[in-house]
Parts: C-alpha cells; structure tokens; sequence
C-alpha cells in the first residue's frame, strides 16, 4: 500500500515538472525581448547594395548590445542565397529581390523593409558623353551592366525592355558594387546601379536619372533563417534594422520607404 501511494505521489510530481517544462516554451521563442542576455556573433548575408548602410547599422547594433559582434557577408542576392542553400552559416538574409529570398528554403518570415532604383553611373565629368538610357544601345560606347541572375541585371532587363533596346553591354558584373567600380575606375563610359550606389560613391562618379527608372524598382526583403545559429541575436538586429534608428539610416543613404 505504502510503495504504491509513494509511486503516485512521484508520478504527480514528475507531471507537474514536465507542466512547468511545457509553460516555458513559449518565453523561449521569443527571447529577443530580453535584449540584455544578447551575446556571440550575428552573422548577417546582405545585399552588395547594402555595404554601407547595414555596415553603420552593425556598428550601432554593437554599441547598442555590448558583447555582440556582427560579421558580414556582402555579395550578389542569387549568390548568397546559393551559399545559404549550402548550408553556410547565416543568421539573417538581406535580399536585394524577393526572388532571391524566395529560393532560400530556410528563412523565416521575410519583411520588405525598402525600396531602390536604378540610375545611371559615369565617372565623373562624363567623358563618354552619356545622355540617357538608350546610350546603353550604343555599341561605341563602353558599358557595364549586373549579369541576369542578380537583382539589379534583372531591373535592368526590365528597363531595356521598357525602353525598346537591346543593351550591348562591354561588361556583365556578379554584383552592383563591381559594377559601380568599373565606372569609378574609369573603365567604362556607364554602368547601371542603384541611386544609392551613386550616393554613396560621393564625388568618384556622377549620376543621371531617367524616367523609365520607375519601371524597375526593387523591393528589399530581411528574415532571420530558421537555422541560425545564433537565433536571438538574428532577431534583435532584424528588429534593428526596422526600428526608427535603422529606417534613418537607410533614408538618409536613398533608400525609399516600401
């Protein structure tokens, strides 16, 4: 008698204990409110594009949470999308196209969290003489544009097609920034970038707007991945990111509101 109302009593405890296990959970799925038990590295995959602002917006995340550090990998949308696929360690992805966030099979619950569009680049006094758009047909006029498979070659192709030419393209680069360097470097008359990159280059080249622009603008989409390796620090930057403070950030860079 007395061996079977202990095992009870211990069935009720053990019950209870795996209750209490159970109520636990949920404050576990979302320990990104707690900000103060932050630590290790966030490991951020973003958008060339993006090279400046999320690289201020790493530096701030920092000061903000001492004892995090945040590394990037900055490269073409489809390629980093690819290494992710691979099994690359990632904590958050930066898209620069939902099609690229899209092929990626583990991300979360992606947010477009701004808006770019295409402008002309030229080194600066605009030596190839490029008046617009349909220069980009000109087969004397040295060119660059991004290759298909990256978010700002597949806006590109869309413009072109807006405009009713076939662009004959001197270089096909893997992502903007290459792209930005060849009309820095002066080894193109100009390239097709975001207004951001042209900002950004400051009074290395100059920038020429064109109407059929609005005919390609690129949404910029975040996530967290489902297997980060560091899951509440993925979250707490991708809250970041669309805090106040990030969206300052990257307006003042040119980068629009989605």
């Amino acid at each position: 008698m007395f061996r079977r109302t202990a095992f009870a009593a211990l069935a009720a405890v053990a019950a209870l204990a795996l209750a209490g296990c159970g109520d636990d959970t949920p404050a576990a799925s979302s320990p990104s409110n707690s900000t103060s038990a932050l630590s290790g590295t966030v490991n951020v995959f973003a958008a060339a594009s993006l090279t400046g602002t999320f690289t201020q917006l790493g530096k701030d995340f920092e000061a903000a949470h001492s004892g995090v550090k945040v590394t990037f990998n900055f490269a073409g949308s489809s390629a980093l999308a690819q290494q992710i696929n691979s099994g690359a360690p990632a904590d958050v992805f930066a898209s620069a196209a939902p099609k690229n966030m899209d092929d990626v099979t583990d991300k979360g619950t992606p947010t477009n969290f701004v808006k770019n569009t295409l402008e002309i680049a030229v080194p600066k006094g605009n030596p190839g003489k490029i008046t617009g758009i349909k220069d980009f047909a000109d087969k004397d006029k040295k060119i660059a544009i991004c290759a298909a498979q990256v978010p700002c070659g597949a806006a590109a192709a869309k413009v072109f097609t807006a405009v009713g030419i076939t662009p004959q393209p001197d270089s096909l680069e893997q992502d903007v920034k290459a792209a930005l360097t060849k009309v820095s470097l002066g080894e193109v008359d100009a390239a097709l970038v975001y207004k951001t990159d042209v900002l950004s280059a400051k009074d290395k080249v100059e920038g020429i707007e064109f109407p059929e622009s609005s005919k390609a603008v690129n949404e910029y989409p975040i996530a967290t991945l489902t297997k980060a390796p560091n899951p509440d620090g993925a979250k707490a930057f991708v809250d970041y990111v669309l805090s106040d403070k990030g969206k300052a950030v990257l307006t003042a860079a040119g980068f629009d509101a989605p």
